[in-house]
C-alpha cells in the first residue's frame, strides 16, 4: 500500500447523493484483477456515451479536473453492493481522498485497505466546501492524516479514522504488512512456546 501522510490537492466536486458502487464501477469491470487498469472504468456510464465517445460535460472529463486527488462527493457515497473494485478505480484514476457526510461501511473499509482516505465532514462543512469549490475552482485542500485534519482557506476541521487503519496508512502497510512488522516478537514467542 502507498504511504499516506499529507496531501494537498485541487478538488473535483461531484454533488450527487447516494452514489453507489455500481455507478463508481459498473459490473462489467468486476472480472478485472489489475487495479492499475481501472482508471478509464471509473464512473464509466456517466463518462461515456453509448458509442463510447466521451461526455464532455461530465466533471471528470473536463480539463480542470485533471490532476485532482480529492473528490468532494454528495451524501452516502459508496452505498450499494460490496465491491473492492470501487476504491481500486478511484485510486487508479489518482484520487487519494474522498470527502462526504457519510460512507457505506463496506466501501469505507475497502477504501482504507487500498490507501483511499474517506473523510467524513458535518453537513455545514460539506455545504461550505461545495460553495468554496464553485467560487474558487482551483482551490486546494490539505489532508493531514497524522493530525486528522482537512484544511481549507480560512480554517480546518478534524475527521475520524480508527487508530489501526491510521497506523497502517501512515506506514504504508496493509494488515499483513502490519503483522510482519512484529516478526521479531513473533519469532521470540514461537521460540518460547515451541
Amino acid at each position: 500500500m502507498v504511504q499516506f501522510t499529507t496531501l494537498t490537492s485541487r478538488v473535483m466536486a461531484l454533488p450527487v447523493n447516494d452514489i453507489d458502487t455500481d455507478q463508481i464501477i459498473p459490473a462489467q469491470f468486476l472480472k478485472v484483477t489489475d487495479k492499475n487498469n481501472l482508471a478509464d472504468a471509473l464512473f464509466y456510464n456517466w463518462r461515456y456515451n453509448d458509442d463510447k465517445s466521451i461526455k464532455q460535460d461530465f466533471i471528470i472529463n473536463k480539463p480542470e479536473s485533471k490532476g485532482c486527488q480529492i473528490l468532494l462527493a454528495g451524501d452516502n457515497f459508496g452505498c450499494g453492493s460490496s465491491r473492492e473494485h470501487a476504491p481500486w478505480a478511484l485510486t487508479a484514476y489518482g484520487f487519494r481522498a474522498v470527502i462526504s457526510t457519510s460512507f457505506a461501511d463496506i466501501f469505507r473499509n475497502n477504501s482504507l485497505k487500498n490507501g483511499l482516505i474517506p473523510i467524513i465532514v458535518d453537513n455545514e462543512t460539506h455545504k461550505m466546501l461545495f460553495e468554496l469549490v464553485e467560487e474558487a475552482p482551483r482551490v486546494e485542500l490539505t489532508v493531514d492524516l497524522a493530525a486528522q485534519t482537512l484544511s481549507f482557506p480560512g480554517g480546518s476541521v478534524s475527521f475520524p479514522i480508527d487508530p489501526f487503519n491510521k497506523t497502517c496508512l501512515l506506514n504504508g502497510v496493509d494488515e499483513l504488512g502490519y503483522i510482519l512488522g512484529f516478526e521479531k516478537e513473533i519469532s521470540a514467542f514461537e521460540n518460547r512456546t515451541g
